[in-house]
């Protein structure tokens, strides 16, 4: 499979990364074996977790992502050589003194998740969300130390507004400290308010890589979601409702028309959008099943027409 190089990080990546959120949440630790095994299989190579999944699971207390991460990795020898490990720091871990993003947390809390994942280094470490309480200088500072130590080998932002990326790229080079190399946004035919505009524009400029979340608007571009009747049992049912609008199903009505011509699934065209669109490195996606993973496989074969493309965009356009 193909690889496309993550922005400036030094290292190539598939066109989809896979979105461990699932992991001691709906799948068991038997089934994300299963699944992981799958995605290697098929080519892909890169693994997005954070620390907080998944803490809103009654009973959790955060880590289970990475926990289980590290046990397929142990169960696997050699195959940490062959992915790469993306984790995250900074959301609310839902205990006392657990969040944010100044240098005494994030110093404590690599060490937990280097030691959950049962590895030297994480390849990419992102600023899980901006934290308005931590002056920017505190947190790349941090993360210049982790550099130095060999903990972690690029940084990454996520859920940054394009005001708050570029003071930090400013910072960064005003102060000769990490720059961050990758952008994580919300975006997707149904999303795409948040990245079009100044901070795509920005991550364009910069030559930022992009691995957007929420790739299917929560299972949404699935198309298996076409009322309020079919959310009955959906975990995610609450998010996927927002999406049964007019816009949604005239999203979801071009999706069928372009799948219909690639004897594809809604999912891998609205994947394939992500992959083909200037700006984005590669989509990140999540699977509860090996199906699921062969379609991410799908997805990144297919070969989306300028036509195609169109139909697409028109459909997802934001009114200005």
């Amino acid at each position: 499979m193909k690889k496309r190089a993550l922005g400036k990080t030094g290292f190539d990546i598939a066109p989809i990364v896979f979105g461990g959120n699932v992991f001691g949440w709906t799948i068991d630790k038997k089934t994300g074996f299963e699944v992981l095994d799958a995605f290697v299989a098929n080519g892909f190579n890169a693994i997005d977790t954070a620390d907080v999944y998944s803490v809103w699971v009654p009973g959790n207390k955060g880590g289970e992502s990475e926990t289980i991460i590290g046990q397929w990795l142990k169960a696997r020898p050699g195959t940490r050589d062959r992915v790469k490990i993306f984790t995250k720091v900074g959301m609310d871990m839902k205990q006392p003194g657990k969040n944010g993003l100044s240098e005494k947390y994030i110093l404590q809390e690599v060490d937990d998740s280097l030691s959950r994942l049962g590895i030297e280094r994480i390849d990419l470490y992102f600023s899980h969300r901006f934290d308005p309480d931590v002056p920017q200088e505190e947190t790349l500072g941090a993360y210049d130390k982790l550099l130095k130590a060999g903990k972690i080998r690029a940084i990454g932002a996520s859920n940054f507004n394009a005001t708050q990326l570029e003071d930090a790229l400013t910072i960064a080079r005003k102060n000769s400290l990490p720059v961050y190399q990758v952008l994580q946004p919300e975006y997707n035919l149904c999303d795409r308010e948040a990245y079009d505009g100044a901070l795509r524009d920005l991550c364009l400029r910069e030559g930022l890589g992009v691995v957007p979340y929420y790739s299917l608007a929560s299972g949404f571009l699935s198309g298996k979601y076409r009322d309020k009747d079919d959310l009955a049992g959906s975990k995610r049912g609450t998010k996927v409702e927002s999406y049964l609008n007019p816009r949604g199903i005239k999203i979801l009505e071009a999706l069928d028309k372009v799948a219909d011509r690639h004897n594809a699934k809604d999912a891998e065209v609205a994947l394939a959008w992500l992959i083909e669109r200037k700006g984005v490195t590669a989509p990140i996606a999540s699977a509860t099943k090996v199906s699921q993973v062969e379609s991410f496989a799908k997805a990144a074969s297919l070969s989306l027409s300028a036509e195609d493309m169109e139909i697409l965009e028109q459909a997802g356009a934001v009114a200005a």
